[in-house]
């Protein structure tokens, strides 16, 4: 889990919050993250109102000054070395802590052939969009073939530190721009299940800083955490590596009923900042266990099916997002499927093909590039949704007949039973949204109809929420 003893990299007193360590680590049958303390590195930054990052000194007892250079603290002052890798938001999508339970609760519900996490109404999944608007990572570029396995090669997240330091202090930008690079990829979306080492292999991906921007950074690092996802998944696996900020901030933007979330500020407020930095950690006090039976009872009222309309200004949809085939990054693919998703586009939800076959995938590449032959597959059945949670005729038949949303099944002999109701579109509010869900589960306890009497006003008031 992550942890408050977290070890601290100091060069002065403006440089303590330089590097945090966490972990994330599973137990081996639910999901549910275990308490052993374990260290992760991961950049934090101290940032004002705006977001924007302060200016700190360079030097071990110099002070900051007027005349100072502005630029990332800690990094790279020659700025446009950094903004024109395409990871500069990097360094404002961080949490400081991770609810453990929340991330375990949906990581157990992760299915590997699918790529999607299968909730009680349907398949959903972190998209290339989600990436886009809560990072401000590129999503279109080359991602597929630039990194090589070499077995066994890593640095030390540490030693990356010290070697930036001493070309900083030489004025070594390029080097000391790759240094960082890579100890802020290797703490972010490439962290692994070693916590304090990253791979040399993603160093190839900063020998030309002038290409950097040229890759598909929302892609791979997407890749990287249905990877790991799939991996935690399974019996055996102890410890989530990849970036479970995206993942829990994903679960803040789609499920306003769902976990403890703090709010930096409202999305009407942002300037255009990353969607991530909305959320700040606070602390909850459901036990996976407690989380199960309420995502059990969520339906597609309590989803907020399209979270970022408000975020176009500054991430417009690109149509990429909708590319169904496999995602490849080194020796990793993964499948994309889209199509089992299309509520998240806007788009009514359709009986889905059936998952691909990602080790008989050989032109991978090719498809990413004519990836609007796909588009056309994906959406060209479909219709545009009349309501956030429209499906065709048939598909929760068929859902409820091929899935079961945890991968441990319920002890019971009956099948599920599939929802014949009709459900009403959910408020786009948090708030109405919570006050909804509050009164259909009290209702739904106490086995109420709408005919009765005695209920007659909670369900009026249940209609009310729901219309906001």
């Amino acid at each position: 889990m992550l942890t408050n003893n977290m070890k601290l990299l100091r060069e002065d007193e403006d440089l303590n919050m330089w590097l945090k360590r966490f972990t994330c680590r599973i137990s081996s049958r639910s999901g549910a993250l275990d308490s052993r303390p374990g260290v992760k590195a991961r950049l934090v930054r101290r940032r004002g109102a705006d977001g924007r990052i302060l200016v700190r000194t360079l030097d071990r007892g110099t002070s900051s000054s007027a005349a100072e250079p502005a630029g990332y603290p800690g990094g790279s002052y020659d700025t446009s070395l950094l903004v024109k890798s395409g990871l500069s938001s990097l360094q404002r999508t961080n949490l400081n802590k991770i609810d453990t339970n929340l991330v375990s609760a949906f990581v157990e519900r992760w299915h590997l052939e699918t790529s999607s996490f299968h909730m009680p109404f349907g398949e959903m999944r972190i998209t290339l969009d989600d990436v886009a608007c809560l990072l401000h990572l590129p999503i279109r570029g080359q991602a597929q073939s630039h990194v090589r396995s070499c077995r066994g090669s890593y640095y030390k997240l540490e030693w990356l530190y010290d070697l930036f330091v001493q070309h900083r202090a030489a004025s070594s930008w390029a080097y000391a721009t790759r240094a960082y690079l890579l100890m802020l990829v290797g703490s972010t979306i490439f962290a692994d299940k070693t916590f304090t080492l990253v791979e040399a292999r993603y160093l190839l991906l900063s020998t030309d800083l002038d290409r950097c921007s040229g890759y598909s950074w929302g892609a791979v690092a997407l890749v990287t955490l249905y990877r790991y996802l799939g991996d935690a998944s399974m019996y055996s696996c102890k410890q989530l590596g990849g970036y479970p900020t995206l993942l829990q901030c994903w679960t803040h933007e789609y499920f306003p009923t769902v976990g403890k979330r703090g709010e930096n500020w409202k999305p009407a407020d942002n300037c255009g900042l990353p969607r991530e930095m909305r959320w700040s950690y606070r602390q909850g006090v459901l036990k996976v266990d407690d989380l199960r039976p309420i995502l059990d009872e969520l339906t597609p009222a309590d989803v907020i099916w399209c979270p970022f309309e408000d975020h176009r200004a500054w991430r417009v949809f690109d149509e990429i997002c909708l590319y169904r085939g496999c995602l490849k990054w080194g020796e990793t693919v993964v499948p994309y499927l889209p199509d089992r998703c299309l509520r998240q586009f806007g788009y009514r939800q359709y009986v889905p093909s059936p998952p691909l076959d990602c080790m008989m995938a050989t032109n991978i590449d090719v498809d990413w590039i004519s990836y609007h032959q796909s588009v056309i597959a994906v959406i060209g059945p479909s219709t545009v949704a009349t309501t956030p949670s429209d499906v065709e005729d048939g598909y929760l038949e068929w859902y409820y007949r091929v899935s079961h949303p945890r991968l441990v099944p319920p002890h019971r002999d009956d099948p599920r039973e599939v929802p014949v109701s009709v459900y009403d579109v959910g408020p786009s509010d948090p708030d109405w949204a919570r006050v909804s869900t509050l009164i259909h589960r009290y209702l739904r306890q106490v086995n109420a109809e709408e005919e009765d009497p005695q209920f007659s006003d909670l369900f009026e008031a249940l209609h009310i929420s729901r219309s906001h």
